[in-house]
């Protein structure tokens, strides 16, 4: 079941409660154009990710048919398929950071320079790219259980885009929270390509992508996007990879700016997270 399609009312009142609540506190979070583009890409992938699954639903259940490892109906399967897809979800999140075309689905999520529940509402108008990490979960679990567990794990990323809540103590250790996930959404050079994790932060930790929040968060990309308008979000990074590609004066040129990450160039001088990183003096030369 897509739970998402049923929580947008209260996505909307949320919205206007974080809203209110910050005014009270004399704190302005939202900018008009920056939240009608964010509801604009929110409302645009709600259409590519009910046309997406329509298309792919029988890649899902032909390859659950065929499987003979599936975990059954019972509720631990279920638990089981939670912890599966936010594994999943981990490594779909990372690479999304790490490859470049594949970073060019995910920028809309990040474009913007403001932090609030509506950013979590800018969403990918390019779903597909997510197949290859959900997929093989249908050799354990049905198309009903992964599109549930995938559902809650967006549901409860939507909280955690806030900064009126601060940190949560203990499950800080265990959850992803909204320090974790604003660390996420920086700008910062010591920020770049961390905290990835969905529900929960241990992927991050035991995987070493985890970042804790320090400094003040500057939100956004490292060369902002100005313009509000959506389809601009949604496509302007698939077409500045079309466009450098197609300038590559070698073959493996042209791939390297598809798979290497944003940022890459041929000739060294690029400006990845890594370089960045590098030339702050926070990992090693």
């Amino acid at each position: 079941m897509d739970l998402t399609l049923l929580a947008i009312p209260a996505f909307l009142a949320l919205l206007a409660f974080e809203f209110g609540l910050a005014r009270a506190r004399g704190r302005e979070i939202q900018q008009t154009r920056d939240t009608a583009t964010s509801l604009s890409l929110g409302v645009g992938s709600l259409f590519a990710a009910a046309a997406w699954k329509t298309a792919s639903a029988g890649l899902y259940v032909g390859v659950h048919e065929v499987t003979p490892f599936a975990l059954g109906d019972g509720p631990w399967a279920f638990a089981a398929a939670l912890v599966a897809v936010d594994f999943a979800y981990y490594w779909f999140h990372r690479l999304h950071h790490e490859v470049r075309v594949l970073w060019a689905s995910h920028v809309p999520h990040h474009s913007s320079q403001r932090y609030n529940l509506a950013t979590a509402l800018r969403q990918s108008w390019t779903p597909f790219t997510g197949l290859p990490f959900y997929l093989p979960l249908a050799l354990l679990f049905t198309p009903v259980q992964i599109v549930t567990a995938y559902s809650i794990n967006l549901l409860y990323q939507f909280w955690i885009h806030t900064e009126l809540i601060e940190r949560l103590g203990p499950l800080e250790r265990v959850f992803n929270t909204p320090s974790h996930h604003r660390v996420h959404h920086g700008a910062n050079v010591q920020y770049l390509d961390r905290n990835y994790g969905g529900i929960l932060i241990l992927w991050d930790r035991w995987f070493g992508s985890f970042e804790p929040e320090g400094e003040r968060v500057r939100y956004g990309l490292t060369k902002n996007l100005e313009s509000g308008n959506p389809v601009t979000a949604a496509f302007h990074e698939f077409a500045a990879v079309l466009r450098d590609a197609l300038s590559a004066r070698r073959l493996r040129d042209a791939f390297g700016f598809l798979l290497q990450p944003p940022g890459w160039k041929p000739d060294g001088a690029g400006a990845t997270a890594t370089d960045l990183k590098r030339h702050a003096g926070l990992v090693p030369s």
